[in-house]
């Protein structure tokens, strides 16, 4: 199975599983559950592949509904389960950082620039989780805390620019996502962040 088979499965296994919780937690019912594991798995890959005008991988690779199904069967069972909340920080950290460097791959083997290549790997780590977010009425933990587009970021800089010098890709994805995780959980534990903007009053 091919490095980018594998990124792709395991990152929807992980979003999926994660989104279903969060969906579960709000009290959403099966179909609702299930509907936010889908949103949160693909729609990071789907519009990372609209952008390079080639077919989403869910399309034509049934591993990728198997994998959801699966998510949405495990949340399920083990519904009484309560807290999980550093066990989700961490597979959705895991999941970052995976997605990120399954959206950088394919754009490199589409040879598309290395800017390109960074930004569609953003795009691939950060969609899924900002819809999930949206869809379960929860503010967006990427527009204001965790710095995770940051730690997706500079995973796929680092990603890309250890293939632009020719580094087997393998270690350049087993690095690049190291820089992910690293990331987040040092902003984390260190309550790092982007400035926010303040308003001033009169």
């Amino acid at each position: 199975m091919e490095l980018l088979t594998v990124l792709d499965l395991a990152s929807t296994f992980v979003f999926a599983l994660v989104g279903a919780r969060i969906a579960a937690d709000k009290g959403l019912d099966y179909g609702g559950i299930a509907f936010i594991a889908a949103v949160a798995s693909v729609s990071g890959g789907t519009l990372r592949n609209v952008f390079l005008g080639i077919n989403p991988v869910w399309i034509s690779d049934s591993n990728i509904t198997i994998a959801i199904i699966a998510a949405v069967v495990i949340t399920l069972v083990f519904r009484r389960v309560t807290r999980i909340g550093k066990t989700l920080l961490i597979m959705d950290t895991f999941g970052l950082a995976i997605a990120t460097i399954s959206g950088a791959q394919l754009a490199i083997t589409q040879q598309e620039s290395w800017l390109a290549c960074v930004i569609l790997g953003v795009i691939t780590a950060v969609t899924g989780g900002l819809l999930r977010d949206v869809l379960c009425q929860v503010e967006p933990v990427l527009l204001h805390r965790e710095t995770i587009g940051t730690s997706s970021l500079i995973g796929a800089i680092t990603f890309v620019s250890l293939n632009q010098i020719e580094i087997d890709q393998n270690i350049a994805a087993i690095v690049g996502a190291a820089m992910v995780v690293a990331t987040r959980f040092i902003s984390i534990y260190f309550d790092l962040h982007l400035p926010k903007f303040k308003n001033t009053k009169n």
